[in-house]
């Protein structure tokens, strides 16, 4: 098969697409002929060298796919050959064919085509296991996106919206503001031009929100504290803002503030399993009925994948990225 390699660890250059050996699969994997793969930001942390994938796992970067069955191990029962899915996995998305644990196989979501499938598992699995697993946000909260935009920022307003929430997002243009109110956000800041906490406090009579997804880390973590109601949880999943920072502690007591955070592809194969399953539960049902959509700024082939990661370094892009194989 071929496969993009990181052929040193450096810029978008270094990916070139490569013959590599097929994948061989365990009992419990299926073999997935892969139709296309989305990028994620951690893909360009890996391609620098920062952020090696967990032992075992594909050493090809790409943390999601669609395609079809085109093996199926011993063990396996859910799948057989020749059906169509998509996958959360660890690593090998950028590639023909990937083995994946079949734990985190999910079914196509009706009304959505092969290709854009790939948009959904990372994004889908990180939004659902933090904002709503873990921090339990509810109908009638208030939730707070950094980078609305992004892909996770693209499929948590639709998906919050769902759930009756009133969402917040920042971000930096007015192009990306206008896409986020176009799918649901209800108050949108520029962090360019406004003070996100004043701007918060402002809409929400001084009280601040129930539950901020954070991306930025260091240099957000006080602003952060200071945008949240009463019982608030922040959960960050990124430190694109450091991860140092001096902070005051006393708001965390005052108002019974959690701070939370977590990555997604450290987790074990069955810890894994059990959010896809949450997500096949809970999320594929709004994408069925029409109520999140997959948002796919542009698509790239597989053997472009340096120019794909141009593009997402600029951060110019609004939801998804994909390659297609």
């Amino acid at each position: 098969m071929k496969a993009v390699v990181i052929t040193s660890p450096g810029g978008p250059e270094v990916l070139k697409l490569q013959e590599a050996e097929d994948p061989v699969i365990k009992d419990d994997e299926v073999l997935i002929k892969v139709a296309a793969t989305a990028l994620n930001r951690a893909d360009t942390l890996q391609r620098q060298g920062k952020y090696p994938p967990p032992k075992g796992d594909s050493e090809y970067p790409g943390l999601e796919c669609s395609g079809t069955v085109e093996a199926v191990g011993k063990d396996v029962i859910r799948w057989k050959i020749g059906d169509q899915v998509c996958a959360l996995i660890g690593g090998g998305g950028y590639a023909e064919k990937v083995a994946v644990p079949t734990g985190q196989v999910l079914p196509i979501p009706s009304g959505v085509s092969l290709q854009d499938a790939a948009s959904f598992p990372e994004v889908a699995c990180t939004v659902w296991s933090t904002i709503f697993m873990t921090s339990g946000l509810s109908d009638g909260e208030t939730l707070l996106l950094h980078g609305g935009s992004s892909g996770i920022g693209t499929f948590a307003i639709q998906m919050a919206k769902c759930l009756g929430i009133k969402v917040f997002i920042t971000a930096g243009s007015e192009e990306k503001l206008a896409a986020c109110k176009e799918l649901g956000a209800d108050v949108c800041i520029n962090y360019k031009t406004e003070d996100f906490v004043a701007r918060i406090k402002e809409e929400t009579g001084g009280k601040g929100v129930d539950v901020i997804l954070d991306n930025i880390g260091g240099s957000y973590f006080q602003r952060n504290l200071d945008s949240l109601n009463v019982g608030g949880r922040l959960f960050i999943i990124g430190f694109m803002g450091g991860t140092m920072t001096q902070v005051n502690l006393g708001c965390l007591l005052a108002r019974r503030l959690t701070v939370q955070a977590a990555g997604l592809r450290s987790r074990t194969a069955k810890n894994k399993a059990q959010i896809v399953r949450e997500v096949e539960k809970n999320v594929w049902p709004a994408i069925a009925a029409g109520k999140v959509k997959p948002v796919v700024y542009k698509y790239f082939p597989l053997a472009e994948a340096a120019e794909a990661h141009q593009l997402m370094e600029s951060s110019k892009h609004i939801g998804k990225i994909l390659l297609t194989v």
